[in-house]
């Protein structure tokens, strides 16, 4: 059952948390949320699980400075029939979600293609059991740019290089959308992946200044004690995470989600996002 926290409003989003609980309810607006997917990639190193960190830069409009997981909105693209397909179907995951099948097929197309774009790391092979095992060469990379670019869609990309996209290569782990207080809101898939073996994530993306690989606990520390800003659902996959023994639980999906959307709350001089999380 959904168990019901409050959370530390990050002091960036108190103007606004503000403003919406001063607006009546019937004059606020509330802004769309946009389909996106983020993917928790994931390694052991000396027997520790690590996973891998982006701190955006500070001219986003979306989490400026903040330490995120790679990933971002479904690009119309995704929405591709054609793409090159091995592991759970989109029906399966249509189900898992519970949203439509095409919808489903979007976002983990997404997923993929975003650890791709941000990391440099490909869950795709020439076959249902193969990955591929290195792609920072120099033509690899040009074809990272042109996806990135929109120059070359994900789906292009894969089957001119003969691949299929590895849908197993994911586990569902969470669902969260935008607070409604926020002009800028997303719908977001949150699954994780393990690191293929010989593949390398690095940071070469214009979206992030930084690119570390940190133990979840040691993240989830840094955050509380004001060192790394982060927003709540990152906090929320680390507390979990931080608990895991071992990447077993990185490979099983989370079934019976439900999506997790905060709700500012006034606690005297405190402001608070009051969450029903997924247990």
């Amino acid at each position: 059952m959904p168990s019901t926290h409050e959370l530390e409003l990050p002091p960036t989003l108190r103007d606004n948390a503000l403003n919406w609980l001063a607006t009546p309810a019937p004059e606020r607006a509330i802004a769309p949320a946009r389909l996106a997917s983020t993917v928790l990639l994931l390694r052991e190193s000396d027997s520790a699980v690590e996973v891998f960190l982006q701190r955006r830069v500070s001219s986003m409009k979306f989490a400026p400075s903040m330490w995120v997981f790679p990933g971002g909105g479904v690009d119309t693209r995704d929405e591709s029939v054609d793409v090159p397909w091995a592991g759970p179907s989109p029906s399966d995951w249509g189900r898992l979600l519970a949203i439509p099948e095409a919808t489903a097929q979007a976002v983990v197309i997404a997923a993929v293609r975003e650890v791709f774009e941000e990391c440099g790391v490909l869950l795709a092979g020439p076959s249902a059991g193969e990955v591929v095992l290195d792609v920072t060469a120099e033509d690899w990379q040009a074809d990272r740019a042109a996806v990135l670019d929109r120059a070359l869609s994900f789906g292009a990309l894969l089957e001119r290089r003969g691949l299929v996209l590895r849908s197993d290569l994911l586990a569902l782990q969470d669902h969260w959308i935008t607070p409604e207080m926020e002009p800028r809101r997303y719908d977001t898939w949150f699954f994780s992946a393990r690191l293929p073996v010989r593949q390398v994530a690095d940071g070469r993306t214009t979206e992030a200044a930084e690119a570390v690989w940190r133990r979840p606990a040691d993240a989830l520390a840094e955050a509380l004690d004001g060192t790394a800003r982060m927003l709540p659902p990152t906090l929320v996959q680390l507390d979990r995470v931080s608990r895991w023994p071992d990447l077993a639980p990185a490979t099983v999906s989370r079934a019976g989600l439900h999506a997790v959307m905060p709700a500012p709350v006034q606690d005297g001089e405190r402001m608070l996002l009051r969450a029903h999380l997924n247990d």
